[in-house]
């Protein structure tokens, strides 16, 4: 069988093109787009990475043909903290189970978690003080990450939050699997990423697993997923172990907090950057709510916040690179592809090309103006994913941004910190690489209130 391949940079021995995707991940996968068009090819040792950059192929990989494409090899270093849950698992189990926890994430249920995510800002925002420094980053990921324990499996995480958004960073940071590079060795060592990650993991398995054991001790059914996943049978009649249990647990305990947390710190940064954005954001917030918490019925009077957190998911997108291993030969934008290579699909990419979003390096809210704003092709735009595979939680992590977004900022405004290095950390999501220092402002309208 002869295969056609995209062209690329020219792969080094055994090592193929890895070194140059890890000394620059952003700007490597944007110079392939740019160098080389719709499709290219870059190697991984001697595993061909065929990037895609047309919404056709976007369609075919994640919709029209996903059977084919599994991501399993690609979340293998997710598996070592999340084990086989949601983001890990392929076909028949991954269907059961997202199938099951459906139910929790449905418009109605997703609505009732507005009074959590209000009271958990409102609590945070009593601790601010005017003129203050802090690292917002930092304070997202434990605020979202007490909301999602809280809505989801009905937990107070108050006082163990700061801790375990430390070892959700710490698991992070190990790069599992990761060929070429000493960083990936397993040495158990308290300084060696490695020794942080057991460490880190067995802080996050504790709490999980405690969890689950005061539930079970308890036999209370809340109707939260954690009652759903506890109440499942398998399909010979058997309840979940505490393993399986554990896993989807974890999986969306840590993507449910980190999408959310990543994009109100890119959001909170670019209206830092754009007063005349950010201060038309105020205006509306003012004209419909005044200084009050936003309900679930705002937010349909309230397009121009929505604008605001779909144009930061545009440039800051939090899940910024999407990999598929093929399952068998296919054919896609002119070449005859093999089984094993992988296909790759970057938000990043296609949110910051021209021909779908005109003048893409700037911050236009108005872009997304449902009346008047762009039209963008179908899957140009992807910050959740697409298909079955798309992100189960995007209705949850969608009405938590906006609810947060204008229960803060009628508060306060931040303002970054002068020389305060902003850097995107390309990670399983796209973080900050210096964290993100800013200055709490108090907003005028709030000292009227």
């Amino acid at each position: 069988m002869t295969y056609t391949l995209p062209p690329g940079p020219r792969p080094k021995p055994v090592v193929g093109n890895i070194l140059d995707f890890r000394r620059g991940q952003l700007n490597f996968v944007t110079g392939l787009q740019r160098k080389y068009g719709k499709a290219s090819t870059f190697y991984f040792g001697q595993t061909p990475m065929i990037m895609f950059a047309t919404p056709e192929a976007v369609r075919y990989v994640l919709v029209e043909n996903a059977k084919n494409f599994t991501i399993r090899d690609v979340a293998q270093g997710l598996r070592l903290l999340l084990g086989d849950g949601l983001l890990t698992t392929d076909g028949e189990f991954h269907r059961r189970q997202r199938r099951l926890m459906l139910p929790a994430f449905h418009r109605k249920r997703v609505e009732s978690y507005r009074d959590t995510m209000i009271a958990y800002t409102e609590r945070m925002l009593e601790d601010w003080q005017p003129g203050q420094q802090l690292d917002i980053s930092g304070e997202m990921q434990r605020l979202t990450l007490r909301i999602v324990a809280r809505a989801l499996f009905d937990v107070d995480l108050t006082q163990e939050s700061s801790a375990l958004g430390a070892a959700f960073n710490n698991v992070r940071e190990y790069p599992n699997r990761r060929r070429f590079s000493w960083r990936g060795l397993r040495i158990d060592l308290p300084f060696m990423p490695y020794g942080k990650f057991i460490r880190a993991k067995a802080l996050l398995d504790e709490t999980v697993y405690g969890i689950i054991a005061h539930r079970r001790a308890t036999g209370e059914d809340t109707g939260d997923v954690l009652s759903m996943l506890l109440a499942a049978r398998d399909e010979d009649g058997s309840a979940l172990t505490d393993k399986q249990v554990r896993d989807e647990a974890m999986t969306l305990l840590a993507a449910g907090h980190e999408t959310t947390a990543n994009a109100l710190t890119w959001t909170f940064y670019l209206l830092s950057q754009h007063p005349t954005e950010r201060d038309k954001l105020l205006a509306e917030l003012r004209t419909v709510l005044n200084g009050r918490a936003p309900t679930v019925e705002d937010l349909a009077k309230l397009p121009y916040l929505e604008m605001v957190i779909k144009e930061s998911m545009r440039l800051y997108p939090p899940a910024w690179l999407l990999g598929r291993r093929a399952e068998g030969d296919y054919d896609l934008e002119g070449y005859h592809l093999p089984a094993g290579s992988f296909a790759i699909l970057s938000p990043w990419v296609f949110h910051r090309m021209a021909e779908y979003f005109p003048e893409p390096e700037r911050f236009i809210p108005e872009r997304f103006d449902p009346e008047t704003g762009e039209k963008h092709p179908p899957f140009s735009y992807f910050p959740f994913g697409a298909g079955s595979r798309m992100c189960i939680g995007s209705t949850f992590a969608m009405m938590e941004a906006r609810l947060l977004l204008a229960t803060i900022i009628q508060r306060y405004t931040p303002v970054l910190v002068p020389g305060h290095p902003v850097v995107p950390r390309p990670m399983v999501t796209l973080r900050t690489k210096f964290g993100m220092q800013m200055i709490l402002e108090p907003t005028k309208e709030a000292a009227l209130v």
